[in-house]
């Protein structure tokens, strides 16, 4: 849904790939309306490749536009954007949350205390220690990338087409390799926030509670419009 009411204030990249349902770009993946202005030039490409701090200006402005449209918290599609959140949150004056990767330290705090985080990301290449510090994430988070998966060639690649029961066999395979690299993984952090549709795939797979952007934003939109209860 999107429409007036609209709290949540989401910031898109500039692509063109199918967005399925519990995408944080479809509407329909959310309980609650929320709003959508699309950054240009933030392409997937330069997001998570290349230097995004070019581009803070375009979402400055895109973020303003969702304030003024009524919006009281911003968040973004791209987990890689949590290096740009601590000056997106100083100059649009409200909550940002910009990342998955956000909730690492109180996932962390859950957990047993012999047991870490891993981290499943389009590309472990590009996800680099200072995106994790900036978040606010443990040094002890263990990643593992998608790269050359057909899953990462269509995101990255920005293409039309997506190939869903690939994508799915794709993260869940990588899902594996985490925790048979790390036994000791607790929970999964999926970084990219075009994984959320695999999510209860890659719990089934792994056996591990599975945090995303999804679980992140419905927090987040809780703080933002508290529920409401019967009176007594």
């Amino acid at each position: 849904m999107t429409g007036p009411a609209a709290r949540l204030g989401i910031l898109m990249l500039d692509t063109q790939f199918p967005r399925i349902p519990g995408d944080v770009g479809n509407p329909v993946t959310w309980p609650f309306p929320v709003r959508y202005a699309v950054v240009p030039g933030a392409t997937p490409q330069a997001v998570v490749c290349e230097d995004p701090e070019p581009l803070v200006q375009e979402f400055i402005t895109a973020g303003r536009g969702l304030i003024d449209a009524g919006c009281t918290g911003i968040a973004t599609t791209c987990g890689f954007l949590a290096l740009i959140r601590p000056g997106l949150a100083a100059k649009l004056g409200v909550p940002v949350a910009a990342s998955a990767l956000e909730q690492a330290a109180q996932v962390q705090a859950a957990l047993p205390p012999d047991q870490t985080i891993g981290v499943l990301t389009i590309s472990a290449a590009s996800l680099s220690p200072r995106h994790l510090a900036v978040a606010g994430a443990p040094d002890t988070c263990v990643i593992e990338g998608v790269e050359d998966t057909s899953f990462a060639r269509s995101i990255l690649g920005n293409q039309t087409v997506l190939d869903v029961e690939a994508a799915r066999r794709d993260l869940c395979a990588a899902a594996r390799r985490l925790v048979a690299h790390a036994p000791q993984t607790g929970a999964i952090i999926l970084e990219c926030t075009n994984m959320v549709p695999y999510a209860r795939d890659i719990a089934r797979a792994t056996g591990r509670p599975v945090f995303s952007i999804y679980t992140y934003l419905m927090w987040f939109h809780d703080s933002l419009l508290p529920p409401a209860f019967p009176a007594p």
